[in-house]
């Protein structure tokens, strides 16, 4: 997979998968521009505070890359939150649209730009992360998994739209991945050691996913060893759908 002189937006990038993806970019040296609303220290990677809920951030990241770098390649559209849990008759509004505003919404306006370079370009790969939760239902989880099952149906819709214009769309859908977002606010925070084996115990091949390993699969998506490949939902899993 060779990205030399490609150019790469990643968002989410200042950690865990997104970190990883933005790394594995650079490592295959491609250009790459790190937006997060944190600032992102990638040795390699231009940094770009960028809020995907706020649509005018979007365009200003999408335009800025365009600008110093004549084109978008890759984009991977990574940012989003875990969101609270509880059962969908007690969901708090304003978390709900919270969790929708950075999981759905924010791809929505990545991709509404990012598409729009894309087409003049004449080409692109753009890769949305979803969720295994995007592809089954998740209890307490309501707004988290609607939402990624919102960028999954986004995705198809992109992907038929621009497929005869050498652009692909494509979504990974990670398994429970060691990331910030799992270790520190799904295990840590409740200083509980059982809720890792139980997490563990949920996939079959007894380990969390690593960040690298959902990123190795993101840049494959993007890359031209999967040039007939779109409109497609690749779990990287572990296995945990496969039960």
């Amino acid at each position: 997979m060779s990205f030399e002189g490609k150019v790469a937006l990643v968002t989410g990038a200042a950690s865990g998968i997104g970190r990883a993806v933005a790394q594995a970019f650079v490592r295959e040296r491609a250009r790459v521009i790190a937006a997060d609303v944190d600032i992102c220290d990638i040795e390699g990677a231009v940094p770009a505070r960028c809020d995907v809920t706020k649509p005018a951030q979007v365009e200003a990241v999408v335009a800025r890359t365009i600008d110093e770098f004549g084109r978008i390649d890759c984009a991977v559209n990574n940012a989003g939150i875990e969101g609270a849990r509880a059962p969908v008759a007690e969901y708090d509004d304003a978390e709900w649209m919270r969790v929708m505003n950075v999981n759905l919404n924010g791809v929505f306006f990545c991709m509404k730009h990012e598409l729009r370079a894309m087409t003049r370009q004449g080409g692109g790969a753009i890769v949305n992360v979803s969720s295994i939760f995007g592809l089954r239902g998740a209890a307490d989880a309501s707004a988290y998994a609607a939402a990624k099952h919102g960028v999954i149906g986004l995705t198809r819709a992109a992907a038929l739209e621009v497929a005869s214009q050498g652009i692909r769309v494509n979504a990974v859908c990670p398994g429970y991945t060691a990331t910030p977002m799992v270790m520190d606010r799904g295990i840590q925070a409740r200083h509980d050691p059982a809720a890792m084996a139980r997490m563990v115990a949920r996939e079959p091949m007894e380990r969390l996913g690593s960040p690298r390993e959902i990123a190795e699969a993101i840049l494959w998506l993007c890359s031209d060893a999967a040039s007939f490949v779109t409109g497609e939902a690749l779990a990287v899993d572990g296995g945990f759908l496969a039960r």
